[in-house]
């Protein structure tokens, strides 16, 4: 009598790879449906302070940091001069920020915030507030996400840097 071969994962369940290919497996799709979601949360809470959420993330960077040279504050917000340099002309025309050549280097481009653009600071506060609460999400939730996202831009650099 011969023994029959045990039936294989691979024929008795579909691949890990056919699993893998569908939309709801992809984490790229997730992460991108997050971001627009979020995108459509942002528009509303920062209509009152007149800015785009690219745009809040500039200020968000000169608040924190004072004055930068645009390559420095491209590199903090993983921006190309190609898309920030538009951000920074609307920025000024609102009156938000300035933008000048640098006295040490005149290559290149500081900028900094008007008076006007520290003010909307105070405004400002109350964003960050109604974004967590749209979330659903626990202070600790948000955090440890937050932390397993930067581990996961840390990987995908990487990985990038290495050539996938």
């Amino acid at each position: 009598m011969t023994a029959t071969p045990s039936p294989t994962p691979a024929t008795d369940a579909p691949a890990v790879t056919d699993d893998w290919l569908r939309l709801d497996q992809q984490i790229c799709f997730s992460l991108n449906s997050a971001v627009r979601a979020f995108n459509g949360v942002y528009r509303v809470v920062l209509k009152d302070l007149g800015l785009t959420y690219p745009q809040y993330l500039v200020m968000l960077v000169l608040w924190e940091d004072g004055t930068l040279p645009v390559k420095r504050l491209g590199e903090r917000l993983r921006l190309d001069s190609g898309t920030l340099s538009p951000l920074l002309k609307r920025l000024e025309a609102a009156g938000l920020v300035h933008r000048e050549r640098s006295a040490r280097d005149e290559r290149s481009v500081e900028v900094r915030l008007t008076e006007e653009g520290a003010a909307l600071r105070e405004q400002a506060v109350r964003v960050p507030r109604r974004i967590a609460a749209a979330t659903g999400l626990r202070v600790e939730e948000m955090r440890a996400l937050s932390t397993t996202l930067a581990d996961l831009t840390a990987a995908l650099d990487n990985a990038a840097a290495e050539g996938a």
